[in-house]
């Protein structure tokens, strides 16, 4: 509401049509963490490209004068947006969106755009931690219940994006092409019973198998683990898929399971942890016979991090730099693009940022990336965006850049710091 309350009173003042630029940044990185993720860009261009006001929605804003509503009837974004592109690392006060046209045209999006970055790039921040973490061993996305209907198929994106193999959301499987996976719940298990009502495990275990095949993934700990292991292997003999263990001390449990399985001449039968993982529990399993990880609650709620903490900031009016000077809250004013500076080896040393329209300032016998793109011209959608998979793989190259105290799971200083030139 409060964008339509300055844009009412920029109309009346005369102040709409001045130029402008806002930028989205982040003051410091979610509970001390060593970088972020940019993540949502493609949802954040198409959003702006769309954007409309209905007639049904303008006459609900009876708080609005006839000229703002007649403004918002016909509005369409013109300007311009560039900004870092969707796999991106970032730190604190990285450029990541700079959005530039009149004052009217740019303040109504503050929101549409922090909404989609803040809860894109939290989640895929959070998952690049736990992939790090897993050490090349897959992750399945299953988190569709613990969040927000619409949310989980756009937090299941974001975990793609960041590295998670596959997701049970089919929603996000039909929208994105993200690889499908999911077997069965303990429901199936407990729906089984013989005809006295007792549990029969193995008759749940040998319908799933005649429907999905040897190779599916058993779940083994609806009653007691070790009979659940030795029921899958008798009924589903020793080339089955996989089995699940959703509860309980897992690497304890795991060891247990791997040696129960080996036993029984399962010896490729792989193990599938899951039970509200992050990144921290991942790492306290990478020691133990854990094929698979199972993660939901903590990568669509961001791991602790629910928004990313980005800001869309007015950073510049009619061509002149402006800025707050609040305590806490200071912000760089002008347009800026950004570079990344890399020793020989790949590894980066620092971001610089300097003005939107300037030269890039020289870095000597360092190597040097443009982080700035054009993202939208005259409010259309610059052509050649990357695919989703695309940027995927951007980002596990951006990783492999980090200093080694880049990728630590411990709370720290961010792993480089942004410079401002010629500001």
């Amino acid at each position: 509401m409060y964008e339509l309350t300055m844009l009412q009173a920029a109309l009346a003042d005369g102040t709409a049509d001045r130029r402008s630029a806002f930028e989205v940044f982040t003051r410091r990185l979610p509970n001390e963490r060593r970088y972020g993720v940019v993540a949502g860009i493609p949802r954040v261009l198409a959003a702006v490209r769309d954007f409309r006001f209905t007639t049904e929605q303008l006459d609900e804003m009876d708080f609005l004068d006839d000229r703002t509503r007649e403004y918002l009837r016909d509005f369409r974004f013109r300007g311009q947006i560039d900004g870092y592109r969707e796999g991106e690392l970032y730190f604190p006060h990285s450029p990541i969106l700079t959005v530039r046209g009149s004052f009217a045209e740019c303040v109504v999006l503050e929101t549409v755009i922090l909404s989609i970055l803040n809860a894109d790039s939290a989640v895929a921040s959070a998952a690049a931690r736990m992939v790090t973490a897993a050490e090349g061993r897959p992750i399945i996305e299953m988190g569709s219940r613990r969040t927000h209907e619409y949310a989980a198929v756009t937090a299941t994106r974001a975990a793609y994006l960041a590295g998670f193999v596959s997701t049970s959301n089919l929603e996000a499987a039909y929208r994105y092409g993200i690889p499908v996976g999911g077997t069965s719940a303990h429901a199936w298990t407990l729906l089984h019973t013989d005809a006295d009502g007792r549990p029969d495990e193995q008759a749940a275990f040998r319908s799933q198998i005649e429907s999905q095949g040897t190779g599916t993934t058993l779940l083994v700990d609806t009653y007691d683990i070790t009979q659940g292991v030795a029921n899958a292997i008798e009924v589903a003999g020793p080339h089955l898929g996989a089995v699940r263990i959703d509860s309980g001390d897992l690497g304890v449990l795991a060891r247990q399971v791997r040696s129960q399985l080996d036993e029984l001449g399962a010896y490729d039968t792989k193990i599938v942890v899951s039970s509200d993982l992050d990144e921290f529990a991942i790492a306290a399993l990478r020691s133990e016979p854990v094929d698979t990880f199972g993660a939901g609650t903590s990568v669509v709620t961001g791991s602790g991090a629910p928004t990313a903490g980005l800001v869309y900031k007015l950073t510049e009016v009619d061509g002149n730099h402006v800025h707050k000077r609040s305590r806490g809250k200071a912000s760089h004013g002008g347009a800026k693009r950004a570079l990344r500076a890399c020793r020989s080896t790949g590894t980066a040393v620092e971001e610089v940022a300097y003005p939107i329209d300037a030269p890039a300032p020289d870095m000597g016998i360092l190597h040097t990336t443009d982080l700035t793109v054009p993202l939208i011209r005259d409010g259309e959608i610059v052509a050649g965006q990357p695919t989703l998979d695309e940027s995927r793989d951007y980002l596990a190259r951006q990783l492999v850049t980090l200093p080694w105290e880049g990728l630590a799971l411990s709370r720290d200083e961010p792993a480089l710091a942004v410079r401002f030139v010629d500001l």
